[in-house]
């Protein structure tokens, strides 16, 4: 992937790592535009950085993609990057029902129909390249958020089949795969210790994508051992670390 001169769609790019990435791009000499449903948190942004663009999206919407991605296109006919950021995450003890059905439709079945609707278009455009955000969670789930996880898990397996997949139309995938990160994802996240420092995060990420090639996944080194862990009791000292037992 190129470090500069790309036209990046970034979605749930308000806040957290996507508004991080979005920053660090646009700095980097990239036409960056941010998608997401809160009018207001993509007002500011733009503002913010002058230069960036945004566009209304409701991820979780069929309708809301087909119209959005007839308007990005026509917009913005140089895109070649998307990233599949947007996400959400409850603890799932008690929890209703549609939560749990909004955590699948906007974690893995948004990102699906969004880049199905772009797929087309990237195929048309040079240096094209797909980027999904996963989790270390993909791998060890969290047992207070399992329908999170599976649905983490599931964006791992859909990105390593797209992979081979996209290969022969030339648009690269890359998967990021996050720790646990002082984001506002979750409540406590932002103090949390065992969490790792945003700006941390991001640096090392960037530093990663520079990479000739690039690689496949973006794995930091704080998340290194969560991707390949496979001993039970490796998987029981992390899950440990958590205040978690298996």
């Amino acid at each position: 992937m190129k470090t500069s001169g790309n036209t990046i769609l970034v979605t749930g790019g308000t806040a957290g790592i996507g508004r991080a990435l979005a920053e660090q791009w646009h700095r980097a000499g990239n036409k960056v535009i941010v998608a997401g449903r809160n009018r207001a948190a993509l007002e500011e942004l733009v503002a913010a950085n002058p230069g960036m663009a945004a566009a209304e999206l409701d991820i979780a919407d069929p309708a809301s993609i087909e119209a959005f991605t007839a308007r990005i296109v026509a917009d913005h006919p140089e895109l070649n990057v998307l990233v599949n950021n947007a996400g959400v995450m409850h603890i799932e003890q008690d929890i209703a029902v549609a939560a749990l059905d909004a955590t699948v439709i906007t974690n893995l079945l948004g990102p699906i129909r969004l880049t199905a609707a772009l797929l087309p278009h990237l195929a048309a455009r040079p240096d094209a390249a797909l980027i999904n955000v996963s989790s270390t969670l993909a791998f060890i789930p969290m047992p207070l958020s399992p329908v999170y996880s599976a649905t983490k898990a599931a964006l791992h397996a859909w990105s390593f089949a797209l992979r081979v997949q996209l290969q022969p139309a030339g648009i690269e995938v890359i998967e990021i795969i996050p720790p646990a990160v002082r984001t506002g994802l979750m409540p406590g996240l932002p103090e949390s210790t065992f969490a790792m420092p945003l700006d941390e995060f991001i640096a090392e990420t960037m530093e990663i994508l520079a990479r000739q090639p690039t690689p496949r996944e973006i794995c930091v080194g704080r998340a290194q051992p969560w991707r390949d862990v496979t001993d039970d009791a490796k998987i029981g000292a992390i899950l440990a670390q958590m205040g978690m037992q298996v």
